[in-house]
């Protein structure tokens, strides 16, 4: 069992997401940053999918009822054990009793932990990812909450940490496709020109972006669309002509055309990007 003791702005559990539920109105949601969940539990030797812990730029406090071993990746939130510093990526063994803190993560948005045996709490349609749109999954983490941990995998953590890249403070550049909608667009280049910055108005549904200079984005259709299908990805432009980056918990339909839709590899880095990151999109095919 693991005691959450303490919780920042947002902590919840989350895995790999509930595909298959889109003709229910369902989305998958999952881990936003899937690359630094996986390796979350690759470290602890749990397989890829084990549930773990989502964490909105830190603040959380755990403490352990049983020996365990827990990783912490993505932001790097400072982190400690009953006070002592431990290391980012790397492999920790909490004893009984012993208590596990994330400052606040100095650089990205969410950091992950993972548990040896995963967060056992009961999935809902066959995932406990917690669905922040539709409200789906495991309530959001509370002071005092009391988290199952399941039964140790066969296989053993193999390394004490794993190098990772530091995340960038400076320029991002996230690669995306155009269209299916930028012939909606008076100029649907104009997304690949210039500088934008990420807006306080992000969360796990999606980031909103603002043009670092110049004009919005302008369509030259006047016309509503018809709802349509929403990936992963997909750079929706409102009204307003400020594009939104569509994230984990993003509807599955939408009625604002999508000027173009980042690539798979990059949506873990858009995840990360916070407030007043500053970002250039790269046009490819």
């Amino acid at each position: 069992m693991i005691v959450v003791e303490q919780v920042g702005p947002l902590a919840t559990i989350q895995d790999l997401g509930r595909p298959g539920w889109f003709d229910s109105g369902v989305g998958v949601a999952g881990a936003a940053d899937r690359a630094s969940f996986r390796l979350a539990n690759r470290l602890v030797g749990n397989s890829e999918e084990c549930a773990g812990i989502e964490v909105l730029l830190g603040g959380l406090a755990l403490r352990a009822d049983r020996r365990c071993t827990i990783a912490v990746t993505g932001a790097p939130a400072p982190a400690t054990v009953d006070g002592t510093p431990v290391g980012h990526a790397s492999v920790l063994e909490l004893g009984a009793g012993q208590k596990l803190r994330l400052g606040m993560a100095s650089t990205g948005l969410r950091s992950y932990v993972a548990v040896r045996g995963g967060i056992d709490v009961p999935p809902v349609l066959g995932s406990r990812s917690r669905d922040t749109l539709s409200g789906i999954g495991p309530r959001p983490l509370r002071s005092g909450a009391q988290l199952p941990i399941g039964p140790a995998p066969h296989t053993l953590p193999n390394v004490e940490f794993a190098p990772v890249a530091n995340l960038p403070t400076a320029m991002l550049t996230i690669r995306a496709v155009l269209g299916p909608r930028a012939d909606w667009f008076v100029d649907a280049d104009a997304l690949f020109d210039g500088e934008w910055v990420v807006s306080a108005d992000t969360d796990r549904i999606g980031a909103r972006l603002d043009r670092r200079a110049g004009p919005p984005l302008r369509r030259s259709v006047s016309r509503e669309l018809p709802t349509e299908g929403m990936a992963l990805g997909s750079v929706q432009v409102p009204p307003s002509g400020q594009p939104v980056v569509f994230l984990a918990d993003h509807p599955i339909t939408g009625g604002y055309p999508v000027i173009a839709v980042v690539v798979d590899a990059d949506v873990d880095a858009m995840a990360q990007a916070r407030p007043g990151q500053p970002l250039r999109f790269r046009r490819t095919r």
